[in-house]
């Protein structure tokens, strides 16, 4: 009797959560100290004290790694006493089809294999990213939010940099040979309160920028929550839109971070 081939299964995607983000108005919902007002956190059962959180990303001027879809980002939290690395590779969702992405991060390797890394739709007011990240906490010796120096910083994000990032494009060593070139792009220290809304955990966040001259800073205010739901995700985006349009407080426009920081520091 003959053998019977039997071609191995595909990989199935990713499984993925959601979070949505959008913008409010910091010229109505910030104080003069450029901190949310006390009706503002009132609004979702937010305390007065914020979180300190600094970020910095690294890449060549030519801005290799994020013309490529990477990012490699630094941050650190007042109250954690590790640095947090993220590398991250984002795709274009078009049209919202988001499976037809999660096809192409699986043939990137990114599948459901792949428990090292998480999957994301970064939703905002119309545009949806699919990020894939992997984390890793690094002890760090400094308090507060201090972040390494360059040289440092190289090192640090060149020594954990996973195989998946590093030989990205199918060239070995990609990642690490532009890590070994890199400046930094900032630091920010940005501000984090935690409420919620309908039961679930909101995020309020204040993120001095500078403006596109590069001569002031300029202040975004971005609520976000996550769900695991697309279902979810819609409906609670178009409640929390709906009341914030309500009280006044809502700005519809995008708001892509990691692409102000890397035009504009």
């Amino acid at each position: 009797m003959a053998a019977i081939d039997i071609a191995p299964q595909p990989v199935p995607n990713m499984k993925h959560d959601y979070e949505i983000r959008l913008l409010l108005d910091s010229t109505a919902v910030l104080n003069s100290n450029n901190e949310p007002t006390d009706t503002v956190l009132s609004a979702f059962k937010m305390p007065l004290t914020a979180t300190k959180i600094n970020v910095q990303f690294l890449d060549k001027s030519s801005l290799d790694l994020y013309i490529a879809g990477w990012s490699a980002r630094i941050r650190k939290n007042e109250n954690k006493k590790d640095l947090e690395f993220t590398y991250k590779k984002r795709y274009t969702i078009s049209d919202g089809n988001i499976d037809a992405a999660l096809d192409v991060a699986n043939i990137n390797g990114f599948n459901a294999d792949n428990k090292k890394y998480e999957a994301q739709v970064e939703w905002g007011l119309e545009h949806k990213t699919l990020s894939i990240s992997r984390k890793k906490d690094v002890d760090y010796k400094n308090n507060g939010t201090d972040l390494p120096g360059t040289e440092k910083a190289r090192n640090l994000l060149i020594d954990e940099a996973p195989k998946e990032f590093d030989n990205s494009n199918g060239i070995f060593t990609w990642g690490t040979n532009i890590l070994k070139e890199s400046r930094i792009f900032g630091p920010i220290l940005y501000q984090r309160f935690i409420g919620s809304w309908n039961g679930i955990p909101l995020y309020l966040e204040v993120w001095p920028l500078l403006n596109s001259t590069r001569t002031v800073i300029e202040y975004f205010v971005e609520a976000s929550f996550k769900t695991e739901s697309r279902e979810k995700a819609s409906v609670e985006k178009e409640n929390l839109a709906g009341f914030l349009q309500s009280k006044g407080w809502f700005l519809e426009r995008e708001l892509l971070k990691t692409q102000i920081i890397m035009e504009r520091y």
